[in-house]
């Protein structure tokens, strides 16, 4: 993941209680910028640049807006349930509004609704947005039944709230899918010997079969959402032959997060339900790593795996032709889940920008840093919280 960790933000800045309305000014400009980069041949990830639910126009002030609920305040202050509702009040907003692309007008309702507690710091600094002004300025947006239905598992899935589990269920994915128009598949094409093969920390979980509901529930992949980046699913279905789009987050200055995106889909999902197909993926990525010493193996010896993945990337990927494993197994009485990648040799200015920041933020998305870094480690918080706590009406099921 081609993005800098975030570094410490100033402490005062009155002004930022007022920038999402020039944030939509300088918007405008953007599309020149990113139609400059897609002709220029200089990156293959600029045309993926942005999201699919903001014209260039709103890139602005929707970071602006995303800044006021988690970026801009200070570490003490930050909460990533506050960052994950700052997006689903975006992406509740563009489903409420006929899934047309955000632009630069739509900031004037968000300033109605945010503006006055923004001006007033209630996430601990000028500008910023505490969770419960999050939930008051949705109401505004969208209606009484918000701040309930955004505190409701079962009224959340895609990154959107909705107003009942009826209109959950009759929400169709496959609009976003229809706007993201992802490229054909780009797995490692190069001779396996050729090959990068890596893996990264194992993070501990809470229970292996939760954790495999959680994964399964694919609706809920925004809420593992860690501060540099999102999974959404584009599909109708389950697991096995998702297709997912990335939402990373890069930081070229401290305060102010760039968003970028790519796609990737579900294939070879193996189960306890069926161990000869797991045992068969299992033996290859063992093979695999057993062919490069230097690299650690992602699975112990004694090793039970109760459920496996690939994620295969499409064209346009920031990691090039590659894939990414994750493997959810037991071992010496803990539950695990753990990643390893493959790719092909990255060309310039892949392999350039991968050596200078996207080494370190791939390792912290799959684990290697902080918590709020990590999916993984929101993963196995979510978990905790969603599925295992008798409180939330979580209980731990069977390993699938």
């Amino acid at each position: 993941m081609l993005v800098h960790p975030p570094g410490p933000f100033p402490t005062e800045d009155p002004s930022m209680a007022v920038t999402h309305l020039l944030a939509a000014v300088a918007g405008a400009g953007a599309g020149v910028l990113a139609d400059r980069l897609r002709g220029s041949g200089v990156t293959s990830t600029a045309s993926l640049a942005g999201s699919t639910l903001a014209a260039p126009s709103a890139a602005a002030w929707i970071t602006d807006f995303l800044n006021a609920a988690y970026y801009a305040k200070q570490p003490p202050n930050r909460d990533l349930d506050d960052l994950r509702l700052a997006f689903a009040i975006v992406t509740t907003y563009w489903h409420e509004h006929g899934t047309r692309r955000l632009g630069a007008r739509d900031v004037l309702r968000f300033h109605d609704a945010f503006g006055t507690a923004r001006l007033r710091g209630s996430g601990g600094r000028t500008g910023t947005l505490d969770r419960d002004s999050l939930l008051s300025g949705g109401e505004r947006l969208f209606g009484h039944w918000f701040p309930s239905a955004a505190l409701d598992w079962n009224r959340a899935g895609w990154g959107i709230v909705f107003p009942s589990v009826e209109a959950k269920e009759g929400h169709d994915p496959e609009v976003r899918l229809r706007r993201a128009q992802p490229g054909p598949l780009s797995p490692p094409r190069r001779p396996e010997p050729e090959q990068v093969w890596h893996t990264y920390p194992p993070v501990e979980l809470p229970d292996a079969a939760a954790t495999i509901r959680a994964l399964l529930d694919v609706e809920h992949w925004p809420d593992y959402a860690s501060e540099l980046g999102r999974f959404t699913p584009l599909r109708r279905g389950g697991l096995d032959g998702q297709t997912f789009e990335i939402e990373v987050v890069g930081f070229p200055s401290p305060r102010t997060p760039v968003f970028t995106r790519a796609y990737v889909t579900v294939e070879n999902l193996v189960t306890a339900a069926e161990p000869a197909a797991r045992d068969a993926w299992v033996d290859a990525l063992r093979r695999g790593f057993a062919s490069r010493p230097h690299e650690q193996s992602p699975l112990p010896d004694d090793a039970d795996v109760h459920a496996g993945f690939d994620l295969m990337t499409h064209q346009g990927h920031f990691m090039g032709e590659a894939k990414n494993r994750l493997l959810v197994y037991s071992a010496d009485g803990r539950d695990y889940v753990r990643a390893a990648g493959t790719w092909d040799p990255m060309s310039w200015p892949l392999a350039e920008m991968y050596s200078r920041v996207g080494q370190w933020s791939q390792h912290a998305f799959w684990g290697m840093a902080g918590p709020e870094q990590s999916m993984l480690h929101q993963l196995g918080d979510q978990v905790r919280r969603r599925y295992l706590d008798p409180a939330a009406g979580g209980t731990a099921a069977e390993p699938a």
